[in-house]
């Protein structure tokens, strides 16, 4: 999942928060919840969770929200066939790893009948009891799951990955195809839009009862189920077929069918979820409601304000900050509520705009972008980020942790820190001996102005002067990077996104084919653009390759084309400090999205 995963606080905004922190907390009836002491370990139910940070999300719409920290509230109130558990401690994160049913009634195997001996038919049965909070509650059928799947390639806000789709499931490409050209000159109405995918079906999605949505894939995928917990393979209510996907209005009526529901948000502001009253705990095997209320609050981009309000009890997570590069040593000495997750990530790394025409279209160039490859002190940037105990200089594609990985580096510096006079050299041979000016575009949050510091101040040793763009913490990702009318227009040569596979284990699919795979779609996360046939052709291989040495080998094979055309100089593999206020319990950590879930944990009213 992309990390699709992150200015000093307002007094107002501080004394608002102190305020909602001072008041009486009340169990789901009205009155007074137990006390912990009176607890004899159950949950206590009620309260309000309050998270505290920078940016907006991406998209409100499951069909196209791929940020991390949009996920963290996309679990509240949107479901998948299958999902993933959260994990409580660091030594068991891969527990975290594996499917299990969500609204499917079943994991699917040959055994139940729910795969067929060829492994390209699944057949999945949805459990009793899963509603929308529509008026009157009404059930989720099988044909919200394949009106989900049709929204997948929609044209205004389609989803960060359709190649997980398009590569796996019967007639998905050519669907996709045919929806794209049917809007290339067409304005995209919501009308227009749902017209479009009423009158169209996907040869390997369909409902054969409201009960049963079965598949049929193009060639075996053992990770097929994991594609199908991914927020893009939702259900979606028919309402939505009177909305543009993700615009404004649509923000004002999403509809739940988990434990939370939407019932405030205001852009770049807030966003408050209540308790959805058509959801039941015996229709969700992998959720809870035991909070009353999620209320987000966003505008603090400094990370130590909000660390000061976690640990002040005043917010109780952090929305999209990390927690203090400063403040880790103090934490890891002791503090119960402050843990490091291993990761297995690239994070962050620099990704090249091989659009732009800037500078007489430098970034198409590959000795260029050698050179920067060369240009890098991965140690300082390590650094930002908290050191050896947080981040480690990467070398490679694929992070270590992920299908395909094996130690090589094919740039090398002294000690990892960069090596000025090799930059100048590949410069002079591109044709740049008086050095270039790029655009870097940086997040204007957390630790990633701090980035933007260090990798430009790295260039400009060689020559390379770096213009430093600010985006949005909230837009980064959905509006600006994932934005090809930006790149093509030049408006970026440079920015440090970071990514974090959406799913472990056998997950070539979910590292190289959504930052590698030809795909200049408006949503995709190939932000610059590359294209190399070589790659495609090693990515279809990998996918149709049973054997997994023989397929970790040819996902080696990209990682090592990719990196001998400099898409990407990855700086760093990160692990996830995370800090939650003292009376927040059972908190427990989605390895795919960096966050605690927040359909799990329960709080404590009595701690400070």
């Amino acid at each position: 999942m992309a990390s699709l995963r992150y200015l000093s606080i307002a007094m107002v905004a501080a004394a608002s928060l102190l305020a909602a922190a001072c008041a009486t907390e009340t169990g789901t009836n009205g009155s007074a919840p137990p006390t912990a002491a009176q607890n004899t370990g159950n949950p206590l139910p009620g309260g309000t969770l309050r998270l505290v940070g920078g940016g907006d999300v991406d998209h409100l719409d499951p069909t196209s929200a791929y940020y991390t920290v949009t996920s963290g509230i996309l679990r509240g109130y949107a479901r998948q066939l299958f999902n993933l558990n959260g994990v409580a401690k660091e030594a068991e994160t891969t527990k975290g790893f594996a499917v299990v049913p969500d609204v499917a009634a079943e994991l699917p195997t040959t055994a139940n009948g729910g795969i067929s001996a060829d492994d390209l038919t699944y057949t999945v049965k949805l459990r009793d009891g899963v509603q929308w909070d529509t008026q009157p509650p009404r059930a989720v059928t099988a044909g919200d799951f394949v009106r989900g799947f049709k929204r997948i390639c929609n044209p205004v806000a389609g989803a960060g990955a359709p190649g997980y789709y398009t590569s796996t499931i019967k007639g998905m490409a050519a669907y996709c195809a045919a929806y794209a050209k049917a809007f290339e000159t067409a304005k995209p109405t919501a009308a227009a839009l749902a017209a479009f995918q009423n009158a169209h079906d996907i040869a390997g999605v369909r409902a054969k009862d409201d009960k049963t949505v079965v598949f049929t894939l193009v060639q075996p995928a053992a990770d097929f189920l994991n594609i199908l917990t991914l927020n893009f393979s939702s259900a979606a209510p028919q309402e939505y077929d009177q909305y543009v996907p993700d615009d404004a209005t649509f923000r004002q009526h999403v509809i739940s069918d988990g434990p939370y529901k939407i019932t405030q948000y205001v852009a770049t502001k807030s966003i408050k979820l209540e308790r959805n009253p058509a959801w039941t705990q015996a229709s969700d095997p992998i959720r809870h409601q035991y909070v009353n209320t999620v209320d987000v609050k966003m505008g603090v981009t400094e990370p130590d304000a909000v660390q000061q309000q976690l640990e002040a009890g005043s917010a109780d997570l952090s929305w999209d900050l990390p927690v203090p590069t400063a403040q880790i040593p103090r934490l890891k000495s002791g503090d119960a509520d402050f843990k490091i997750f291993p990761g297995a990530v690239t994070n962050p790394y620099l990704v090249f705009n091989l659009q732009s025409k800037n500078e007489n279209g430098a970034m198409g160039k590959v000795k260029v972008r050698q050179a920067i490859e060369y240009a890098i002190n991965k140690v300082a940037i390590a650094k930002i980020y908290g050191g050896a105990d947080v981040a480690t200089p990467l070398h490679t594609a694929i992070p270590p942790g992920n299908i395909g990985y094996q130690e090589y580096n094919p740039y090398p510096t002294p000690g990892d820190q960069g090596d000025p006079a090799k930059c100048k050299q590949l410069l002079t041979e591109a044709g740049y001996p008086n050095g270039l000016t790029l655009i870097g575009a940086f997040r204007n949050a957390g630790n990633h102005p701090a980035n933007f510091q260090s990798y430009s101040a790295d260039l400009k040793q060689c020559g390379i002067n770096v213009k430093g763009l600010p985006v949005r913490q909230g837009d980064y990702y959905g509006a600006f990077l994932q934005n090809p009318t930006i790149a093509k227009d030049s408006k970026w040569d440079i920015s440090a996104p970071g990514w974090v596979p959406d799913w472990y284990g056998n997950n070539g699919r979910a590292v190289s084919q959504p930052l590698f795979q030809t795909n200049c779609a408006a949503g995709t996360s190939n932000y610059g653009c590359y294209s190399n046939p070589k790659v495609d052709d090693l990515i279809k291989q990998a996918l149709a390759e049973p054997d997994a040495t023989k397929a970790a080998g040819l996902w080696h094979q990209v990682d090592e084309t990719v990196m001998g055309d400099a898409v990407i100089v990855p700086f760093n593999n990160q692990n996830t400090p995370i800090y939650k206020s003292k009376r927040v319990h059972n908190a427990l950590y989605l390895p795919a999205f960096q966050l605690y879930d927040i359909t799990n944990l329960w709080l404590d009213p009595n701690s400070p």
